[in-house]
């Protein structure tokens, strides 16, 4: 019996953040993928096909909710779940999330522990 190493694409524009998930993830056993934006996103999710995105959702260029909606748009890639991470956690934010296609919702500073469990949920 082999194990599947799950990939887990991280989308952050703050770049020590995303070292940080990135460290964390691979450290817990997933292979990582990384986007600065929401366009290099969708690029990265058609070409790896990640098992799971981990989609900050205010970025330039385009932002997580716009690539939430385009990435589940894409028949080969709908089924990817999507959590969704902000700071900016305005009325309303969470609602959009879920509507754009994110299956989670978690609100920085992350508690990385906590992120590390919905991951591990997400990916059972």
């Amino acid at each position: 019996m082999s194990l599947q190493i799950k990939t887990v694409l991280v989308v952050e524009d703050s770049r020590d953040t995303l070292q940080v998930l990135a460290e964390t993830l691979w450290r817990s056993g997933y292979r990582v993928v990384t986007a600065i934006n929401g366009e290099e996103a969708i690029d990265n999710a058609r070409r790896a096909r990640p098992n799971l995105i981990i989609m900050d959702l205010n970025m330039p260029i385009m932002d997580g909710l716009e690539a939430a909606r385009r990435i589940h748009e894409r028949p080969e890639l709908s089924r990817i779940p999507i959590v969704a991470v902000t700071a900016y956690d305005t009325y309303g934010m969470e609602e959009a999330a879920l509507e754009a296609g994110c299956v989670a919702y978690v609100r920085k500073p992350l508690d990385i522990e906590q992120l590390e469990k919905t991951v591990a949920s997400l990916l059972v």
